[in-house]
C-alpha cells in the first residue's frame, strides 16, 4: 500500500482536491451544497480556517484554505467534514456508491473517495496559480464557457474584491494556465 505524506506547516494555506466516490456527480445538487456548507461552517466554528477559494463541481471540489498560526491539521478538518456530509446524506435517504470489502472492513461508504490531494502554497505566485486553477476548473471541465457563469465559485468574491474583472478566463484560459495540462498543480 502506498505511504501518504502530508505536508503540514503551522498556519499554512493549502489547496486541496476532494472527489465523490467513484465520481457521482451530486455535489452541486441543491441538497448536497447545503449539507457540504453546513459541515464546512460547522468545522470552521470547531477549528477555525480561512477558506480563500472554493468551486464546486458536479463530482470534485477545489478549495484553499489557510489554518491558525499555531495549526497544520487539516487532515482532522477534512476527516469532520466528509464524515459529517456522508452521514447527513445518508441519513436523508440519498444515494452512495457501490464499495468493495476491503472498504466496508474499514468502515468507509461509497459518498466520497477515501483521501483527498493536498498542496501546501509556497508563496504569493502559487497562491495565484492555484487561486486561477481553482476558478477556472468549471470552464476546463467543460461546464460553462466563463468563470463568471458559475455559480458555486468564490470567483464572485473576488471580481466583488477587484482581483478578477467579470471577463476574465473568458476568452480564453488566463495565461498562469497555460502550462497546466490535466490533473492538479504541482
Amino acid at each position: 500500500m502506498p505511504s501518504f505524506r502530508r505536508a503540514y506547516a503551522p498556519g499554512g494555506t493549502f489547496s486541496f482536491t476532494v472527489t465523490t466516490a467513484n465520481r457521482a456527480a451530486f455535489l452541486c445538487d441543491s441538497a448536497a451544497r447545503d449539507l457540504l456548507r453546513s459541515c464546512i461552517r460547522n468545522a470552521r466554528e470547531a477549528r477555525p480556517f480561512s477558506v480563500d477559494a472554493i468551486v464546486l463541481l458536479p463530482d470534485h471540489l477545489h478549495t484553499m484554505w489557510t489554518l491558525l498560526p499555531e495549526d497544520s491539521d487539516f487532515s482532522a478538518r477534512w476527516a469532520a467534514i466528509k464524515g459529517n456530509s456522508t452521514r447527513a446524506w445518508l441519513r436523508a435517504g440519498r444515494a452512495e456508491q457501490p464499495i468493495g470489502a476491503g472498504q466496508r472492513r474499514q468502515r468507509r461508504r461509497g459518498v466520497f473517495q477515501a483521501r483527498f490531494i493536498e498542496h501546501t502554497i509556497r508563496n504569493e505566485e502559487d497562491f495565484a496559480r492555484h487561486l486561477d486553477y481553482i476558478h477556472y476548473n468549471p470552464v476546463k471541465h467543460g461546464l460553462t464557457d466563463c468563470p463568471r457563469n458559475w455559480p458555486w465559485s468564490s470567483f464572485h468574491r473576488y471580481v466583488r474584491l477587484g482581483v478578477h474583472p467579470e471577463d476574465w478566463g473568458c476568452a480564453e484560459p488566463p495565461p498562469s494556465l497555460s502550462h497546466v495540462n490535466e490533473g492538479f498543480l504541482e
